[in-house]
């Protein structure tokens, strides 16, 4: 695999497509009237702060040391040696500029306040691990990702079709964020002994080992119980269609309560972000099938 797309994370992708693609479909707008240019810049967005913050957390890392090779899981560019610290600088302000570059376009379609919220999302990106004391280092990181890659990703793709903002993206960017955490919650699990050993005082470092795999559970749970809310919101049980992907949210459970090693914990992560994927697909083919058959949805 070239270096950059290693680097990029693929498989953590797929955490930055949900969210757009539930806030699209959530929106009030009728399927009828989806804005395909909006929605797709949307997702531009959303894809090149997910490769920025990847990259900038490589570089970052791999500079200061925090990546070692004691490390368990994908090897990180930059402290492996495949890309060299300034060249991963530079990749990471490229993914930025792509990101800003949407953005600005978005904003001239949709609202130009979009641009404060793309300027909070581009800081919380390099701090994440950058800065005099990056916000991953201190137990924030479950904090901000929930905010942008859950509320800020749904609710504002639902925003740039409707430009105003209603109470169904909302309910669907609490599951969408939770989804997010636990993937993070499941790196800093496995990551809890070489983070330790470092300095770096993630979440996960501060719960210790039991009360981490506890929240992982209860973070899935969540996800599943929010499906209540929006159910009632939008008077369809057609929205609780996503109970389907229960299995596969269960076996990353599983999987994350029985790992006695870091790498055993790997195959969580895939679990969990197939779980996020179906429950986002469920959830999209719901509201465009209420919507279809005439049920309520537009809330």
């Amino acid at each position: 695999m070239h270096p950059y797309i290693e680097a990029a994370r693929p498989r953590t992708l797929p955490a930055a497509i949900a969210p757009v693609l539930v806030g699209t479909f959530a929106a009030a707008t009728p399927t009828s009237g989806l804005r395909a240019e909006r929605a797709l810049l949307a997702l531009v967005v959303a894809l090149a702060l997910q490769v920025a913050v990847n990259y900038a957390n490589d570089y970052f890392d791999g500079t200061r040391g925090v990546d070692t090779e004691a490390r368990t899981g994908p090897r990180r560019a930059v402290a492996s040696g495949l890309i060299a610290p300034a060249a991963m600088r530079r990749a990471t302000v490229l993914a930025l500029t792509v990101a800003a570059g949407a953005g600005l376009a978005l904003a001239a379609l949709a609202g130009w306040e979009l641009l404060l919220v793309g300027a909070l999302a581009i800081l919380a990106t390099l701090g994440y691990s950058g800065g005099p004391k990056p916000y991953a280092s201190i137990g924030l990181g479950e904090l901000m990702v929930f905010l942008f890659f859950g509320v800020a990703a749904t609710a504002g793709s639902a925003y740039v079709q409707d430009e105003r903002l209603t109470l169904l993206p909302l309910l669907a960017s609490v599951p969408m964020g939770l989804f997010a955490v636990a993937l993070l919650v499941v790196n800093n699990l496995r990551d809890i002994p070489t983070d330790r050993a470092v300095g770096k005082v993630t979440l996960a470092v501060r719960l210790g080992e039991g009360r981490t795999r506890a929240l992982f559970g209860a973070l899935l749970a969540g996800a599943y119980l929010s499906l209540g809310p929006m159910g009632r919101a939008t008077d369809t049980l057609w929205v609780l269609a996503p109970v389907v992907s229960i299995p596969l949210a269960m076996r990353a459970i599983a999987t994350v309560r029985r790992a006695s090693t870091p790498r055993e914990l790997i195959p969580a992560l895939q679990a969990t972000s197939m779980a996020q994927g179906v429950y986002a697909l469920v959830l999209v083919s719901a509201l465009v099938l209420a919507r279809t058959l005439g049920e309520g949805v537009g809330t």
